[in-house]
């Protein structure tokens, strides 16, 4: 898993399914219990980084096939 002190910005560089993965995997060591408070604060930001992404795709797809539908209504 990614380090929760690297930086936010990475996770625009993501694939869906790497941020996905990602994001499972910090919900899983929030739901095991951190060692200390910081460490738990900046695992929720990353997952909360990491679910704006995910969201980020899907909206895209989304778009992505309301676009397509608009063109097959349009032939």
């Amino acid at each position: 898993m990614t380090e929760p002190s690297e930086t936010i910005a990475d996770v625009a560089t993501l694939s869906f399914e790497q941020a996905r993965d990602e994001l499972v995997s910090v919900v899983a060591e929030l739901e095991q219990g951190s060692p200390t408070l910081e460490h738990s604060l900046a695992l929720w930001e990353r997952g909360e980084a990491l679910a704006a992404r995910c969201e980020q795709w899907l909206r895209g797809a989304k778009q992505r096939l309301d676009d397509a539908r608009a063109q097959v209504e349009a032939d």
